[in-house]
């Protein structure tokens, strides 16, 4: 079986990893970084994940390149790990290079925001092409040098995937034989798409804890960090108190697109239970969402996005971080769009969101044309 990763990020590359270890599979890695594929070409071809034991998986990738014709020759299983923003042109991009002979799955890892949609624009009638996409990643990966390491942090202990409504049902099994080929946990097949859309994740996770760090009345509102500091155990109470408040809107979504669509979401549950469930005993203290963060050992070392301050000393939030160009200007954006569609009110994701704009200052709005127009008004 071959493999294309598209995205030579920590997710991809701890992936790319995982996959050769396993037998009679090829990876192929399509990257924007010439330099990377160009130190693939001159021999640095052994790539590696470092495991919280000390140990250390090794793999020899078997291309890693910039052009498409090249990686996606004969691939049976795509997995896009680029950040939301940069899915749309990658889409356009790989497209006219998929194999046309054979069926091809083409998915993302994770496949949130909305990524059925854009997918389904950028194929257009290719029946021969699968989409799907998986509802988180299968762990956490961090402290990556790219074209060499990355960290390899906590595994989900159950995995799932969705495929777009226009697949057939016998995709399901297809797809779970596939992945089960490449992961040890077990897979499961959700029932309908939006069971990953609406997972909460990032799009919630991140701007809420932004909000708690920078926001109105935080810690660091009017000054920078004195030091680098994790995105979870450093959390704020203020900042798990506005994801709680998040999360409940996103329930609310959820429950207005049941009654809506008559489809059923119940994989979709509130975020602390789905912490809990994913990562059960790597978690210290799951009384509260701000105890959870604080002491899930799977989520220790994981750093929030700073840089140095440009007006002087310490560190601020980085404003290129995918925090504000995936989870904000995409996730969340997407978000509300359902929320206006399904008639919902969301108020504390439209703070957040809102608020980050004006704390970014430069925020680009990547347009929402690939959400069906007819979505959620044409089935009262």
């Amino acid at each position: 079986m071959k493999v294309t990763i598209c995205g030579a990020g920590r997710t991809g590359h701890l992936n790319a990893v995982l996959f050769k270890q396993r037998d009679g599979v090829e990876v192929s890695v399509l990257t924007s970084s010439a330099d990377l594929a160009g130190k693939w070409s001159d021999g640095e071809q052994v790539w590696r994940a470092n495991l919280s034991d000390g140990s250390v998986l090794a793999a020899r990738i078997d291309h890693v390149g910039i052009d498409p014709r090249a990686t996606l020759a004969d691939t049976d299983l795509v997995v896009v790990t680029q950040p939301a923003q940069a899915r749309p042109a990658l889409l356009r991009q790989i497209a006219p290079h998929l194999p046309e002979n054979k069926r091809v799955f083409v998915g993302a890892i994770p496949g949130f925001c909305g990524f059925d949609w854009l997918a389904e624009t950028a194929f257009g009638g290719r029946e021969n092409i699968v989409i799907w996409g998986m509802k988180d990643v299968p762990h956490t990966a961090y402290n990556l040098v790219a074209g060499s390491e990355v960290r390899m942090g906590g595994a989900k202990a159950q995995l799932y995937a969705a495929l777009h409504r226009r697949e057939a049902a016998a995709a399901k099994e297809d797809l779970s034989d596939l992945l089960g080929r490449l992961y040890e946990a077990p897979i499961s097949i959700l029932d309908d798409y939006l069971e990953i859309t609406l997972t909460p994740g990032n799009a919630l996770m991140h701007p809420a804890v932004l909000y708690g760090l920078v926001g109105p009345g935080a810690p660091w509102e009017e000054h920078p960090f004195d030091e680098p500091i994790c995105w979870w155990s450093d959390c704020p109470r203020t900042g798990a108190e506005m994801l709680e408040a998040c999360d409940a809107e996103n329930q609310a979504l959820k429950h207005a697109a049941e009654r809506r669509l008559k489809v059923d979401l119940a994989s979709v549950k509130p975020l602390r239970q789905e912490l809990i469930e994913a990562y059960g005993d790597q978690i210290g203290d799951d009384s509260t969402m701000y105890s959870l963060l604080r002491t899930n050992s799977a989520y220790a070392g994981i750093r929030a996005p700073l840089v140095a301050n440009p007006d002087g000393p310490g560190l601020v939030i980085d404003r290129e971080s995918r925090a504000f160009h995936e989870d904000i200007a995409f996730g969340q954006a997407l978000l509300l769009e359902m929320a206006r569609r399904l008639n919902v009110p969301v108020p504390a994701i439209e703070t957040t969101y809102h608020w980050a704009r004006g704390y970014h200052g430069n925020l680009p709005q990547p347009p929402l044309n690939f959400v069906p127009l007819k979505w959620a008004e044409a089935v009262g």
